[in-house]
């Protein structure tokens, strides 16, 4: 497999997703803004967002796909080639006769427990009125069976990585971001109040034909999972022994950003939670586009390659994994922070979402922008526990940076508001990032090599020079980010393109490529 052009195919279509997700912000900072009706909203779409990262992107793949892969390689002597297949199939089934049960019940108890569910994630809404709260609960109840449905589309997605038809997957939170855009262009109010609650409704309708869109996609691939009575077996006692731990360790900065949300709603004014969101979302474009994709793509590439022995290998790709990382992330992170104000100004500054929101939001973007490596590197560096069946290992580094998190959000939240919890993440992600790369190092399952030695700094100073650059050139665009729509994408399409010829030829100027190399990284072959 190659690495680069298996990261293009998920990353295009996670880019065509991320995109509809700005338009769907800045659809809805131009309806709901940055108020109690929007921060009621994000609160309740949290905790299934959450989840959607835990199982969708994290945990549930880390534990399924290993054991999948095994099941599908294993094949007798005389044995069919598609025997391998219906092994796989056959534990598929067995795994969700004893997860949907499991969903159906949580899904009923997160019902049933809504009001204190809801005061926990938002601490109150800094005392929010009885019926403000009562809504913010009723926003949280019609958002929570979307935990159930996009853990099961998390299932079939695993299933399909598993085949390499990695694309699939990929698509299907277009289906959200479409859902959430349709709704607000069609039942939006002057009311915010009332275009949140459609919002809730879309996030579920969503889950509804993600699940439908994974389960034709599987019937097309030969893959028919049946209901049967719950079979707890040793296959499955195994599985459900390693989500547990990689939930935790994949979730480290889902439950980070909870936390920092909880904090911000109980402690600051109406607003911190939308400031927070906001930000997070450009945050989560290159982290969507980047991590999320090269995880997808490690995970099952080192698995296999660890599978035949081949450790050698699994090196090589985690090394050049880590190299298309740092070469696609360090850019990011610097025009983040360099470059946050006219970026949110162009995105989200019209309607209900004031100059001052924009000020605050760009802020905490630059706070959160300063972890977007850590985040980065920890889908980089825990496919090499994952694949050797390790999942214990980087939920204790998580707990550890998830303590942090929680000591740092204390310490900043009152003198630093809404910059605090998001520069809390950033420090604790990183804090988690040294300690994978430590544990790897010293049980010699990573050495950086050569290569990547010899790039990594030439590739920040690169970066750099491309932020000083666009410094300059934020004082002339800043007019045009918020003029009327074309102006925005004039600026917004000027500010990406200097900054990306910046980049790319400072990468030649500082020798961290040449043009040989270039062709190699998309061309070579990478065996599984």
């Amino acid at each position: 497999m190659n690495l680069a052009r298996a990261l293009g195919s998920i990353g295009g279509l996670t880019l065509a997703s991320r995109v509809l997700g700005l338009v769907r912000d800045s659809l809805f900072a131009r309806f709901v803004g940055a108020g109690f009706a929007s921060d009621a909203f994000l609160i309740a779409f949290r905790l299934p967002n959450m989840f959607r990262a835990l199982f969708a992107e994290g945990a549930f793949s880390a534990a399924f796909i290993p054991m999948f892969n095994k099941k599908v390689a294993e094949r007798g002597e005389g044995e069919a080639e598609d025997a391998g297949l219906s092994r796989g199939v056959a534990f598929a089934e067995d795994a969700l006769s004893v997860l949907l049960p499991v969903l159906i019940a949580m899904t009923v108890l997160m019902e049933l427990a809504a009001w204190p569910v809801t005061w926990a994630l938002s601490g109150g809404f800094n005392d929010a009125s009885e019926a403000d709260f009562a809504f913010a609960v009723q926003l949280a109840r019609i958002t929570f069976p979307y935990l159930l449905l996009i853990s099961l589309v998390s299932l079939l997605g695993g299933i399909l990585n598993s085949l390499h038809r990695f694309w699939v997957a990929a698509a299907a939170p277009i289906l959200l971001n479409l859902c959430l855009i349709v709704a607000l262009l069609l039942f939006h109010d002057h009311e915010p109040l009332f275009t949140a609650r459609n919002q809730a409704i879309a996030v579920t309708v969503s889950g509804v034909l993600q699940l439908a869109w994974l389960i034709w996609a599987c019937r097309r691939a030969g893959v028919r999972l049946r209901l049967k009575r719950p079979t707890i077996n040793a296959d499955v006692r195994r599985l459900l022994s390693l989500i547990w731990p990689a939930a935790a360790g994949a979730g480290a900065m889902q439950i980070n950003l909870v936390v920092s949300t909880a904090l911000a709603a109980s402690l600051l004014g109406a607003g911190s939670v939308s400031y927070i969101y906001f930000a997070d979302r450009l945050n989560q474009l290159p982290l969507g586009l980047i991590g999320i994709g090269l995880g997808t793509v490690l995970l099952p590439t080192i698995s296999a390659q660890l599978g035949r022995g081949d450790e050698t290998a699994a090196m090589d790709t985690q090394n050049r994994g880590m190299e298309l990382a740092l070469f696609l992330t360090l850019p990011a992170t610097v025009a983040l922070v360099v470059c946050g104000a006219p970026i949110v100004a162009a995105l989200f500054q019209h309607g209900k979402f004031t100059p001052a929101d924009t000020a605050a939001t760009a802020a905490s973007l630059a706070a959160f922008s300063l972890g977007l490596p850590s985040y980065i590197l920890v889908k980089v560096l825990t496919p090499g526990f994952y694949a050797r069946q390790d999942t214990r290992t980087p939920v204790r580094y998580a707990t550890i940076s998830m303590a942090v998190n929680l000591a740092l959000n204390l310490a900043f939240i009152l003198p630093l508001r809404h910059v605090g919890p998001p520069l809390a993440t950033a420090i604790a992600s990183s804090v988690n990032v040294a300690m994978l790369w430590r544990a790897l190092a010293r049980r010699g399952h990573f050495v950086a090599d050569a290569q990547l030695a010899r790039r990594a700094p030439r590739l920040l100073a690169a970066a750099l020079l491309m932020g000083a650059v666009m410094w300059f050139a934020n004082a002339p665009l800043a007019p045009w980010t918020t003029g009327p729509s074309l102006h925005r994408w004039i600026a917004m399409f000027a500010l990406v393109a200097t900054g990306a010829l910046v980049y790319f030829a400072a990468t030649f100027l500082f020798g961290a490529f040449h043009v040989a190399d270039v062709r190699r990284l998309i061309r070579r072959p990478q065996q599984v």
